[in-house]
């Protein structure tokens, strides 16, 4: 089944609603996006979701051979019922089992045999979201483009990235704990 362009909507991937605006340019199998995923969720908590809004932007790196697949998922999760929350779970999902995911040192391994619909499969058995229908949303690539090029009219190249209020902040590092991210934010 496939949906027209106005059957759909994708909800941003938006937390908290303060006027002090984190985006975290984030790869879903990247290592170092994983380590700061779970903090993103921890700082709306600590500064407070009046006071600021994380806006997570998915950046597909070639690289990551499953990246794209895997990024149309999370945008795909963003169409259910269940929106951003279904979003994250898959996230979520994929942070936490990223073997499952991603290749041996990026060109090899268990994964050089598996398709796009067994990483599907196993996304949804890890997130718990039935994903299948809104992945074959034809239009939902305009979802996928619109991060891409979001993400390389602002510069960035790697994940994580980290702008604050529009502008890139090397001083937020993945590595970093929360205390300090909020030390930096306030």
């Amino acid at each position: 089944m496939s949906f027209s362009m106005s059957a759909w909507i994708a909800e941003p991937l938006t937390w908290g609603r303060g006027p002090r605006i984190l985006e975290a340019f984030l790869e879903p199998t990247c290592p170092y996006s994983a380590r700061a995923f779970p903090k993103l969720f921890e700082l709306v908590e600590k500064i407070g979701a009046d006071r600021i809004s994380v806006k997570i932007r998915l950046q597909s790196q070639p690289w990551h051979m499953f990246s794209g697949v895997v990024v149309r998922a999370i945008l795909a999760a963003s169409t259910t019922r269940y929106g951003k929350e279904a979003a994250k779970s898959v996230m979520g999902a994929v942070f936490d089992r990223r073997e499952e995911f991603e290749f041996e040192m990026h060109c090899m391994g268990p994964n050089m045999d598996t398709t796009p619909n067994q990483i599907l499969s196993r996304i949804e058995k890890a997130s718990g979201v039935t994903l299948v229908e809104q992945f074959q949303i034809t239009d939902l690539d305009r979802e996928v483009k619109w991060h891409t090029k979001y993400a390389r009219q602002n510069g960035i190249h790697s994940t994580p990235t980290f702008m604050v209020d529009g502008l890139i902040n090397p001083n937020l590092n993945s590595g970093d704990d929360v205390e300090t991210w909020v030390k930096v934010l306030k």
